[in-house]
């Protein structure tokens, strides 16, 4: 295993905030960044080897980590290359795990492919977004996902799975819930045709109607939602703190019809709700917040609620882990008691194994 371990270059106690947007975070026992999915496996029985658990990162747009760090192999999937392939009107994008998820949406775009333009200025990788199944403005990525190229490290190979193997729900996956740890993803192929871009919430169709743009293309929707995300401090900008956060903290919560009268009465309002089927309303997890006594710009500590969007949470700069914890459990509480809805957070918590706080915040609850 000695050549391997020259192959894989392992290095000890190596910081993790600069590897998340959100930049808080300890260090990692062990850091391993990898290209191939060969290296993958290497890493796989490198930590296995040594009985240490392994720990995967993207690009660390959707994470919180703890201050304490993480005692394990942490893993950087770099596993690049996009391509595309025609047959029968149907064209076939693949893209490595490591590749930035918004430069593979604009050549999605550029080639006038629908089903991604919603998708645009989304940070992060391609590896992570099956796995939260990543949405936004009326689109999921289930929607184009065709197949997912996974290493499984319980049978020690490579797998090819369909998207109805992934087993996609809203923000979930098989990857999230009953398949935790077990897949690693390696690439994604997309199915994708030109079509009628999805031009549904009302942000875009408000950009697109003050632009006199009546039968947008997928570029113009592209265009829009890139707009509508960087007045919201949704697109990363190094100059901004705004967009020193994981985006979204909260997912919308889905809650039965009765339930969303129930908060209208209690609220003096009816609250903004998107159909998810049958009886199920998909509630602005921002207006519940905001309607909880919480407001754009609040500052809690070295943590706050962005000044443009009430569901980021941001670092103003020095912030803990411990810090956005912390307003995040006073925001969840604060909803539930007032309106019995339980906010789930949508970041993955990595390092907070029996801590109360985030306990809570991934629970129910």
């Amino acid at each position: 295993m000695r050549s391997d371990s020259r192959r894989l270059d392992p290095q000890r106690q190596i910081a993790l905030a600069p590897y998340s947007t959100l930049g808080v975070g300890g260090a990692a026992d062990w850091f391993l960044h990898v290209e191939t999915a060969d290296d993958v496996a290497l890493a796989h029985q490198w930590a296995d080897d040594r009985g240490l658990p392994m720990v995967i990162l993207g690009g660390g747009s959707n994470v919180l980590i703890a201050d304490e760090g993480l005692p394990a192999v942490v893993v950087q999937i770099g596993i690049r290359g996009v391509t595309l392939a025609t047959d029968n009107g149907d064209t076939w994008l693949a893209a490595g795990a490591g590749e930035p998820w918004d430069p593979v949406v604009a050549t999605a775009v550029e080639a006038g492919l629908a089903g991604m333009e919603c998708l645009s200025g989304i940070p992060g990788t391609v590896g992570g977004t099956p796995i939260q199944n990543v949405g936004a403005y009326g689109q999921d990525v289930s929607g184009v996902i065709d197949r997912v190229d996974v290493y499984d490290r319980a049978e020690r190979t490579m797998r090819t799975l369909a998207s109805a193997d992934c087993r996609f729900a809203y923000r979930m996956s098989r990857f999230k819930r009953e398949d935790v740890d077990r897949f690693i993803v390696c690439g994604v192929t997309f199915r994708l045709r030109p079509g009628t871009p999805t031009a549904s919430y009302p942000d875009v169709v408000r950009y697109l109607e003050s632009a006199s743009i009546g039968s947008p293309s997928v570029a113009d929707v592209r265009r829009a939602v890139l707009d509508v995300r960087r007045r919201k401090g949704m697109v990363i900008d190094p100059g901004d703190s705004d967009t020193r956060s994981v985006g979204s903290f909260f997912m919308n919560p889905v809650v039965d019809v009765d339930d969303r009268e129930r908060v209208a009465s209690i609220a003096g309002e009816m609250p903004p709700g998107f159909s998810s089927g049958g009886r199920q309303v998909k509630l602005p997890a921002a207006w519940l917040i905001e309607r909880a006594g919480f407001q754009r710009g609040q500052i809690d500590g070295a943590a706050a609620i962005s000044s443009k969007h009430t569901l980021a949470l941001v670092n103003r700069g020095g912030a803990s882990a411990r810090d956005v914890l912390r307003l995040a459990t006073r925001i969840k509480r604060a909803v539930a008691d007032r309106f019995g809805v339980g906010l789930r957070p949508e970041p993955v918590f990595l390092g907070f194994s029996g801590d109360p706080d985030a306990d809570y915040l991934q629970s129910e609850a």
